[in-house]
């Protein structure tokens, strides 16, 4: 199967990339690749399914990353994945908070390559889609350049050809998880060093990337770039990254990504869905610019209220334009 190469991707993030927050993105970029949150191999296996691995087809393309260690119970999650229909399954081995580590999996598998190996040759068999990995540079204090590129040596000789890597080492003793995404010195010249030494691999920059400047320069070493927290905390980036990032005409503005959002939000609303949990994702569309403050305070202040309804989108997009420059 020859991978369909993603060059922007906007990175799983918990409590955060749910499919509410997936369907805003999409509206603002068609082409970047969405990433749910980590799901877990025994949540998919034994909770409730349907909640939590369901998503709107306007999503496409979509990844579902898995958290897990146990190779049997991650075949079956991935087979699972697939009768859903999404577009690719990745293997958390970056995540390095302690309810991970509790269970064995996530930064803690950078030290366990012979075991991912394993999980990536099982969860390959049971399906017809990518399986892949993002992982770290290392952990902890073990040397970063054996680390990673032994890392990748015995996952990628097992078939997993798409790699992304946070960019940093995760610290799984005396750092929080916060801590860990940004105290860490980042590396990129060493993900570009495997890079250069690993050309057949897909590989794709994650870690402090903040601009569509950065994305644009960095895609001349790596295969594709991921966004984090920018894209989530100022979505209004993604409006140019069809345009500046790939061969779209035009870009969207915030007030047209809104408009074309509205559908979503009604049809989940008469759901039975809150107003709140869709336009809590929308908080920082307009940071920088005029009337960003009114935004946030009438969807902050109004939008949790019980049947709150479209009428407080409007209120504060109504609020904004009031202070955008006339064109």
């Amino acid at each position: 199967m020859k991978y369909q190469v993603h060059r922007f991707n906007i990175a799983p993030m918990m409590d955060w990339t749910d499919r509410h927050c997936r369907a805003f993105h999409r509206v603002l970029t068609k082409r970047a690749l969405l990433w749910t949150e980590m799901v877990t191999a025994d949540a998919i296996l034994y909770g409730p399914r349907e909640r939590l691995l369901s998503y709107g087809p306007e999503e496409h393309p979509v990844v579902l990353q898995v958290g897990g260690s146990d190779p049997a119970k991650l075949a079956e999650a991935a087979r699972i994945a697939d009768g859903f229909g999404y577009d690719e399954v990745n293997l958390n081995c970056g995540c390095p908070s302690e309810r991970v580590q509790s269970g064995a999996f996530g930064a803690c598998l950078m030290a366990e390559p012979d075991l991912v190996a394993e999980c990536v040759a099982e969860m390959r068999r049971a399906v017809s889609i990518p399986v892949t990995v993002k992982s770290r540079i290392s952990i902890d204090d073990q040397p970063a350049r054996e680390t990673l590129f032994t890392f990748v040596e015995k996952v990628s000789a097992a078939g997993c050809s798409v790699f992304t890597v946070h960019a940093r080492a995760a610290w799984l003793k005396g750092l929080s998880p916060k801590e860990n995404r940004e105290i860490p010195p980042l590396d990129y010249a060493l993900v570009g060093e495997l890079k250069r030494a690993r050309p057949d691999l897909t590989l794709i920059l994650n870690g402090g990337i903040t601009t569509l400047d950065q994305c644009a320069g960095l895609l001349g070493t790596f295969d594709g770039v991921m966004l984090g927290r920018a894209a989530y905390q100022t979505p209004g980036l993604l409006g140019e990254v069809d345009r500046r990032l790939f061969d779209a005409a035009t870009s969207i503005s915030a007030p047209e990504a809104i408009r074309a959002y509205e559908p979503y939000i009604a049809a989940r609303l008469s759901e039975g869905a809150s107003l709140h949990s869709m336009t809590r994702h929308m908080l920082g569309l307009f940071a920088g610019q005029p009337g960003a403050r009114q935004w946030r305070r009438i969807l902050s202040e109004q939008a949790p209220r019980k049947g709150a309804g479209l009428d407080v989108l409007h209120d504060a997009l109504a609020a904004v334009e009031e202070n955008l420059p006339a064109t």
